[in-house]
């Protein structure tokens, strides 16, 4: 690692020519991050890759007339010199992660990524004392603020008030079939399934030791079996429902999360307070999950209600009866 970094260049050390290059190269790399963006979100947000399409075309612009300029100034070799190579330069984030991003994140990236190349050229520019120089990175500077504000104006022209607002549907959507229903199945299968078999054990045995084992076991395997059962459900290509792995691991991780919720509390040793704090967490796992239904699957709070609370008591007095018996 040491190496690497020791081989980087100070960008106060770079010639002029160097500064051109480096610009060339940056241009080059944002158009193709922005193509990128503008292939990935084609299918489902149309109006957003036109965006990022003509945001691509104006870096391609740019990139010409710094090379037409390097010509005059320099000739046709241009050095090659990247991002990676000068030491303190603004990174980009690798394009695979744009897997992960929502639309919206999407979006931001991009106008970080304009604002951080315009802040860049104009401090450097207000570091060197040649004034060639001086004037390049601020020419740079300009540029790259007219890109912000031609990525506004790309945004008025192809995503305007009812395009934006039917794209952020379509991705408030996506993120509630892909992150927010199986993690909810994955909540209510932990917290409502794990009931029975962590509260009989306690009751029967009235040892927390053992019963924390159980509810641990209980509540991996249910998450793992759980989160299986998502990810292998569907591929999402025809449902929309998005990455089967996405899927998978909301409903693994907050079906394990809604079993340990109870059973955790009987690390403390002593049984009747365990309990009475384990019975305080079911309270507030079964109202939590009422509230997401209501909140984002638009379940009615009254019928929410019914389905949770009242099956989780049935399954805790389940539990409670033949463990006592």
């Amino acid at each position: 690692m040491f190496s690497i970094l020791g081989s980087r260049r100070q960008f106060r050390d770079l010639s002029d020519q160097e500064v051109l290059a480096l610009a060339i190269s940056s241009e080059e790399d944002d158009s193709r991050i922005y193509r990128s963006y503008a292939e990935r979100l084609r299918a489902d947000y149309p109006a957003s890759a036109a965006v990022f399409d003509g945001m691509a075309e104006e870096e391609d612009r740019h990139r010409q007339r710094l090379i037409a300029l390097h010509r005059i100034r320099f000739g046709d070799v241009i050095p090659l010199i990247r991002r990676e190579h000068v030491a303190g330069f603004y990174a980009r984030k690798p394009v695979w992660l744009m897997e992960t991003m929502t639309l919206e994140q999407i979006r931001g990236e991009a106008e970080a990524m304009e604002r951080q190349a315009a802040s860049f050229y104009q401090l450097a520019a207000q570091r060197t004392q040649d004034a060639e120089t001086r004037r390049l990175l601020g020419d740079l500077a300009a540029a790259e603020m007219g890109h912000e504000n031609a990525a506004h104006a790309l945004e008025d022209k192809h995503l305007g008030g009812e395009a934006r607002s039917a794209e952020d549907d379509t991705a408030h959507r996506q993120f509630l079939l892909t992150w927010v229903q199986p993690g909810l199945a994955g909540l209510m299968d932990g917290s409502v399934s794990t009931l029975a078999p962590i509260f009989a054990t306690a009751f029967a045995t009235q040892n927390t030791h053992t019963t924390v084992l159980v509810g641990l076991a209980a509540s991996v395997g249910a998450g793992i079996s759980m989160g299986f059962t998502e990810a292998a459900s569907d591929d999402g290509q025809l449902s929309g429902r998005g990455s089967p792995l996405k899927r998978g691991i909301a409903a693994g991780v907050m079906t394990t999360l809604g079993g340990l919720g109870h059973a955790l509390p009987y690390l403390i040793p002593h049984f009747w307070t365990a309990t009475i704090i384990a019975m305080i967490v079911v309270f507030v796992e079964l109202w939590a999950i009422v509230w997401i239904q209501n909140r984002y699957m638009q379940t009615p709070f009254l019928r929410a209600t019914f389905q949770v609370v009242l099956g989780g008591a049935l399954v805790f007095a389940a539990g409670a009866i033949i463990g006592g018996g």
